[in-house]
């Protein structure tokens, strides 16, 4: 069996190879490409490999894009450190979604998910039904309840301005100004938000839609959002992340 491997963090290719032969000793990794332009050029000038892992996040942009440009006809399993994009993952031609960093069970996992589909191929009923499962409206939080001197304050999540992580706490803020503190990560959090609403940004920060005033551009193709209310520092968007951020921006 031969796969592709599509990821720009050297450490994450090296390991996911590793657990890869150690699942299935009998696989050939044909390449392993960091970015777009790499990615289209690889599929439009070599035989198909029979699976590829590709990462969500490239350093030129979303993996999404190489759908537009090239057909992929093989199986596709993501691999990612979110987890909000795994609807779209599917809508192509993804089996599975993994979120880094990948364990060895949930790679034998999508292994055998593999295994079991070129055994005994999907058909078009068995997707149409996995496509209605995966739309179903996921239930998001409404509120939070967070807690403020000797007691809890319900807080709503339309009230929420923007999240950030600061010395390692995770800090909401509000549109009264107020700051609520969690014992959260910012993982967690976003997991528990609607991501129509609210947008990753980086590392660091989560913004959401209705408190944007507006966008800079910012130095190295970059973009700086610029909220209602004061920040304690830039919240930059990735050159890499740019794409992503304009399609969610202006989504309906």
């Amino acid at each position: 069996m031969k796969a592709l491997i599509i990821e720009d963090e050297v450490m994450a290719a090296k390991t996911l190879k590793k657990l890869l032969v150690e699942v299935s000793p009998g696989i050939e990794i044909v390449g392993i490409l960091e970015s777009i332009e790499d990615s289209v050029d690889w599929i439009a000038s070599h035989a198909m490999p029979d699976l590829m892992f590709m990462d969500v996040h490239l350093a030129d942009g979303s993996s999404f894009t190489i759908f537009e440009r090239v057909t992929i006809t093989c199986p596709v399993i993501f691999t990612t450190a979110y987890d909000e994009y795994a609807l779209k993952a599917f809508e192509v031609n993804s089996i599975d979604y993994l979120l880094k960093p990948i364990s060895k069970e949930a790679l034998e996992r999508a292994m055998n998910k593999y295994h079991a589909l070129v055994e005994k191929p999907v058909g078009n009923s068995q997707i149409e039904a996995l496509l209605t499962q995966l739309s179903e409206k996921k239930k998001y939080r409404n509120y939070f309840l967070l807690p403020e001197r000797d007691k809890f304050i319900p807080l709503p999540v339309n009230n929420i301005v923007y999240i950030y992580i600061d010395a390692k706490t995770l800090k909401i803020v509000t549109t009264d100004g107020k700051t609520f503190y969690m014992n959260h990560t910012l993982d967690d959090v976003m997991s528990e938000l609607d991501p129509h609403e609210f947008f990753r940004a980086n590392r660091q920060f989560v913004v959401a839609r209705q408190s944007i005033k507006d966008v800079s551009v910012w130095f190295g193709n970059k973009l700086a959002i610029n909220l209602y209310v004061e920040t304690p520092e830039k919240i930059i968007v990735s050159k890499a992340r740019v794409a992503e951020f304009k399609v969610w921006f202006t989504k309906q």
